[in-house]
């Protein structure tokens, strides 16, 4: 079955805004494994305005499904991922003053770029992922830079599932086609929700592994924690994976 890691940037985004330890990070992820999720996933940014540094630090000790860290590979972040080892990271593209994920990379003309920072991650014993658009000629290049998988950026299938399923999710299983084809692993995120997951995971063949963040924290708002999470593994379950 798909694995589901849950994002838990949000939550930290909230305790930023009062300050103190309100909710707590650490018990967070600690509660969303209890509760059946299978990975956590956390994405430091240089501004600290979610996940904090210290966060990722204190995380690694209590994470005991499988940790995900995203993020640009600035050396500081470098740093960061082979200090903690995590079981995976997940390169992205991110500009220092974005709000959230907006573009996957150009494996092509990042190639050296990739090549030699995957090498560095290979080297602490990390599984790389790279966070990549439905591009064909992008996906067969990111296997040319060492990369383990790609997590698929999934937000204009999200935006245009409303106005038609099918033509939303073509260019995603054409893309996890390449995928599967040169080698490398499938995860996919952004904007999966309660809404279009079980359809994601029906169609796609190969998905190891979402990451969901946003959707999942501001249902469980209504819904609570526990019934949220486990809501999101029946759609995958129900998916059934290909």
């Amino acid at each position: 079955m798909t694995r589901l890691s849950v994002n838990i940037n949000k939550i930290a985004t909230l305790r930023n805004a009062r300050g103190g330890n309100v909710p707590d990070v650490v018990k967070s992820a600690i509660d969303c494994e209890r509760f059946g999720a299978q990975g956590i996933t956390v994405h430091p940014r240089p501004d600290e305005r979610h996940i904090r540094y210290q966060d990722v630090l204190d995380l690694r000790p209590v994470v005991k499904t499988e940790f995900n860290i995203e993020g640009y590979p600035n050396k500081e972040f470098i740093d960061l991922v082979t200090s903690v080892k995590p079981e995976q990271v997940t390169l992205v593209p991110d500009p220092p003053g974005v709000l959230t994920s907006n573009a996957g990379w150009d494996t092509i003309k990042n190639e050296a770029f990739l090549t030699e920072v995957i090498a560095e991650f290979k080297r602490s014993g990390v599984r790389v992922s790279v966070f990549i658009e439905t591009d064909a000629g992008m996906i067969e290049n990111a296997a040319k830079t060492g990369a383990d998988r790609v997590e698929l950026y999934t937000e204009s299938f999200a935006h245009d599932f409303p106005a038609g399923k099918e033509k939303a999710i073509k260019p995603f299983v054409d893309a996890a086609l390449v995928a599967n084809k040169v080698g490398l692993g499938l995860n996919a995120g952004h904007d999966l929700s309660l809404e279009n997951l079980r359809y994601f995971a029906e169609q796609i063949p190969g998905l190891l592994e979402v990451s969901i963040g946003h959707a999942l924290i501001s249902d469980a708002l209504y819904l609570g924690l526990e019934n949220t999470i486990q809501m999101y593994l029946r759609q995958l379950i129900a998916g059934g994976g290909r």
